[in-house]
Order: structure tokens, then C-alpha cells, then sequence
């Protein structure tokens, strides 16, 4: 076989994964005339859900740090968006990224720091124990933060202010331009995640996950290759709870305390953490079943502690990794017939 057909079957499989997402994408753009107000809600929350499993995917999943604290920079990013608008007047979508994410990245920063230096479960118990701290924090200083009553935030102007939600109609007509405005920011996310994971920085972290002290032999430096897989996952995390807080119109310390992480870490192990596509389908299903759990029954909870169970015992890799796994069982049998 020469170099140009094996470079023809090399890219081919990539081809196929462009064209696949481009057809999602297309189908996600074409579905809320279709599905209903509610329901575009609703797929909105799946999105920015989303994208805090696929930035807490890089650490699981590509750098093998399991982190029980990502609700704090979740929590980091909405509560940015509140005292942005309470406190400076600004109604920018635009300004409430751009001035946000730095915030989460610093926290994030500091967290990692002083988590990547541990792993296994002293990792875990480090992350969970500082986002505990901020969650303390927002619940004590109630004066700052509204305390148990959290704090509210209106609509923000889209797209610099030329999108602007008064009026009568207005909910509508913000649901449905804040869905594509999601969509677009879940598709740049989805583009920079497949970048940084298909670099030679991501398969640095791959190397680190796989044999730590093989990697180090090869003069990786482990704690900041880590330091920085943890400084992108929380602000991914971040821009999450930035996009949530102008949909729920509401945010308290609940986003920040341990439960919440643990629902981050839920839909990552849904979908299946390691490959790509996992947290994506992950976050999205996950926002369904957690709303109509609820909804059917006062021990959802219990409801979704029997899924999980389920899960780890019947689809250790995740509903993505196992439909990986039957296809590639299937595909010999179709190149021998």
C-alpha cells in the first residue's frame, strides 16, 4: 500500500466524524420549531450541561484526576454573572464571558495548584474539600452573596445588544435566541475540547494517564501538565455555570455544594468517559433524566442512584462506549461477509 492510500485511510475515519457532527449540528439548529418551548429549554440546559462534562471529561477522561469539586468553578462562573449585573449594571451576554472566564480560570488556577499534586483519592478529597470552602462562603456571607435566597438575574442583551428581551413575548422570544446563541458557543467549545485533546498536549496527558512514571522518564513534567489539563477542564466548567444562571434566571449556594459535582461526574460516567463524544451525550441525557425523574416521583434521588449503580454495573465504559464496542465487534463480521 503506498503512502497516499494510506494517508486516503487514515483521514478517511476523521472525514466521517466531521460530517457526522456537522449533520447533528444541523439537526440541533433545525429542532426547535419542532419540539416545542419547553422542550428547547430544556435542550439548552442539556448543552450547557454539555459542556461541563466535556470540560471535566479532560481531566477524567484524558488525565485520569477523578475531581469531586468542579461545582465550585460551575458556581464561580454564575455567581460572576450575578454580581456583574447587581453590582456594575452590565446586561451583556458578551461582557459576562469575556470578564467571567478570566475569574473562573484564576480560581481554577488556584485549585489546581494546589490539587494536581496529589492524585487518587487524596486528589479527590483536596477538590471537594476547597469547593466546600467557596460553598461555605456563599452560603455564610448571605450579605454578598443573598445567602440561601441566592440572587437573581435578568435577561441579558445577545450579540452586543442587537437582541434585546421587553416586552410582551419576551420569555418566548429569549428561549428560543438563547438556544442558537448556546448551540454556537457548545459547537466553538466542542471545536477548541477536539483540538486540545488530538494535540500533542493532549496525548502528553494520554501518556501521564496511561503510565505515569514512564511519561516522567520521558521528561514530562507531570504537575504542570496536570496544573494546566485542571486550569482548562474548570474554566470549560466555568463557562458552563456563565451560560446556565441567565437561563435559570436564579443562582444560590446549592450550585456550588458537593451534590452538584457529583451530578458533573454522573453525566461524564453516562456517557462514558473515555472517548470524546461521551460527556456530550452524557450531559444531555443526564438533563433529561434528572428533570423527569423529579418529576414522577419524590425519591428521585433514590431513582437516580439505582441508574448509576446500574450503569457502573452493566456499562462500565458509558452508553457512548458501549455503542463503540458493538460496532467494532460488528465490523469484521461485515468485512468477512
Amino acid at each position: 500500500m503506498t503512502v497516499a492510500a494510506v494517508s486516503r485511510v487514515q483521514y478517511r475515519p476523521k472525514l466521517l466524524l466531521f460530517a457526522a457532527a456537522a449533520v447533528v449540528l444541523m439537526l440541533l439548529a433545525l429542532l426547535p420549531p419542532y419540539i416545542g418551548l419547553y422542550q428547547t429549554q430544556l435542550l439548552t440546559y442539556g448543552l450547557i450541561a454539555a459542556i461541563a462534562a466535556l470540560g471535566f471529561n479532560l481531566l477524567l477522561g484524558y488525565t485520569g484526576l477523578l475531581s469531586f469539586g468542579h461545582s465550585a468553578f460551575f458556581g464561580v462562573g454564575a455567581y460572576s454573572v450575578a454580581f456583574l449585573l447587581r453590582d456594575a449594571g452590565i446586561h451583556s451576554m458578551e461582557l459576562y464571558i469575556l470578564i467571567g472566564l478570566p475569574i473562573a480560570a484564576v480560581i481554577s488556577a488556584l485549585f489546581g495548584y494546589i490539587c494536581v499534586r496529589h492524585t487518587r483519592i487524596f486528589f479527590g478529597i483536596l477538590t471537594l474539600a476547597l469547593s466546600q470552602v467557596l460553598w461555605t462562603l456563599a452560603y455564610k456571607f448571605f450579605w454578598v452573596t443573598g445567602g440561601s435566597d441566592g440572587l437573581r438575574v435578568a435577561r441579558p442583551t445577545l450579540l452586543a445588544g442587537m437582541l434585546t428581551f421587553t416586552g410582551g413575548g419576551s420569555f418566548q422570544r429569549f428561549i428560543n435566541a438563547y438556544y442558537y446563541y448556546v448551540l454556537g458557543v457548545f459547537a466553538i467549545c466542542v471545536v477548541i475540547m477536539w483540538v486540545i485533546v488530538h494535540s500533542p498536549f493532549g496525548k502528553a496527558l494520554q501518556a501521564i494517564r496511561d503510565n505515569e512514571t514512564r511519561a516522567a522518564f520521558l521528561g514530562l513534567r507531570i504537575s504542570r501538565f496536570r496544573w494546566v489539563s485542571f486550569l482548562i477542564s474548570g474554566t470549560f466548567t466555568g463557562l458552563a455555570g456563565i451560560l446556565w444562571v441567565p437561563l435559570n434566571g436564579l443562582t444560590t449556594p446549592e450550585v456550588m455544594y458537593w451534590p452538584f459535582s457529583g451530578e458533573i461526574v454522573f453525566m461524564t460516567l453516562l456517557g462514558g468517559f473515555r472517548n470524546f463524544t461521551g460527556p456530550i451525550v452524557g450531559g444531555v441525557l443526564f438533563t433529561y433524566l434528572k428533570t423527569y425523574a423529579v418529576a414522577t416521583t419524590e425519591y428521585w434521588q433514590l431513582l437516580l442512584g439505582v441508574v448509576l449503580v446500574l450503569l457502573v454495573m452493566l456499562l462500565p465504559t458509558g452508553i457512548v462506549g458501549a455503542i463503540s464496542a458493538v460496532a467494532g465487534k460488528l465490523r469484521p463480521r461485515e468485512k468477512s461477509s
